[in-house]
């Protein structure tokens, strides 16, 4: 299933995406407020799909998509998770991944444009996948980590390099209002039985300019949710951001960074395409 945060008829919803129709899930489940709350109270998420007759559906050019976790109480982003990456960095192997944090501020739905910041020109693309908890934990084993996972988005988590290098922190150049991408939906992880086959690719202006298969990440997965439940405890609707691949501006010869009126793609197989256009700060 695809499930997706939306806005329509200036009401916040959720809901079932099937090819071009969005089916309106918070009538049926008045209880949940928004997609993070019903991902932590429904036990079997495969039984919306029973209800769908009861509910009203919209064209999904009628509806304003959110970020697909609009409010998510997490979000942790990996560094330097893919040995492409890694290499073009100079940076030396590690025994523990690199983790950084996002604000909510800084998320876009897609569709939405990403907003280069007036105080730099240094804006680049990082496409990747994001995984959405649905059962919260601590602890959690390798063994067991997929049980804990709702399901996958795509995830372009645009970075101010300028800001990013100010010091060894990561924190503000990953935290410009409005340039985290998210969308346009997440699909559940019972879709994806070999997600270690599936591939990201990241298109400026149509060009491919990243491209690898999650089998090529350094922490998998299981790994990465094994690690963070072990220093905080992960609750349904938090947000993994699983790490970008060889390829970013920032270490292209010449540079690449997105300028106003680019449009930048992510694609991850299996669950769809993110894209955003590129404007300057008013």
């Amino acid at each position: 299933m695809k499930l997706a945060s939306f806005i329509v008829k200036k009401r916040s919803c959720f809901g079932l995406v099937e090819e071009d129709r969005v089916y309106d899930l918070s009538t049926l489940y008045p209880d949940a407020p928004d997609l993070k709350t019903l991902l932590e109270n429904l036990p079997d998420i495969t039984a919306i799909k029973t209800k769908l007759a009861d509910t009203v559906s919209y064209q999904l050019d009628e509806v304003q998509l959110l970020p697909v976790i609009p409010n998510p109480e997490k979000i942790i982003c990996v560094g330097l998770n893919y040995e492409s990456h890694r290499i073009e960095t100079g940076m030396p192997e590690m025994k523990h991944p690199v983790l950084f944090t996002r604000f909510t501020s800084t998320q876009v739905a897609h569709g939405e444009p990403i907003v280069r910041p007036y105080v730099s020109e240094k804006l680049d693309f990082e496409g990747e996948l994001a995984l959405i908890i649905g059962r919260g934990g601590r602890h959690i084993s390798r063994e067991n980590s997929f049980r804990h996972v709702a399901g996958y988005a795509c995830y372009n988590d645009a970075s101010i390099r300028d800001w990013q290098m100010h010091t060894g922190q990561f924190t503000p150049g990953k935290n410009f209002d409005n340039t985290g991408a998210f969308g346009p939906w997440m699909v559940t992880s019972d879709e994806i039985a070999d997600l270690a086959s599936q591939t990201v690719t990241t298109r400026l202006n149509g060009e491919q300019v990243q491209h690898a298969a999650f089998s090529d990440l350094i922490f998998d997965i299981p790994a990465l949710i094994e690690y963070i439940s072990t220093f905080c405890t992960l609750v349904a609707g938090d947000v993994i951001v699983t790490g970008t691949p060889g390829g970013v501006g920032v270490k292209r010869k010449p540079r690449l960074y997105m300028k106003p009126g680019d449009v930048i793609e992510v694609e991850i197989s299996g669950v769809g395409v993110l894209r955003n256009p590129i404007v300057k700060e008013s």
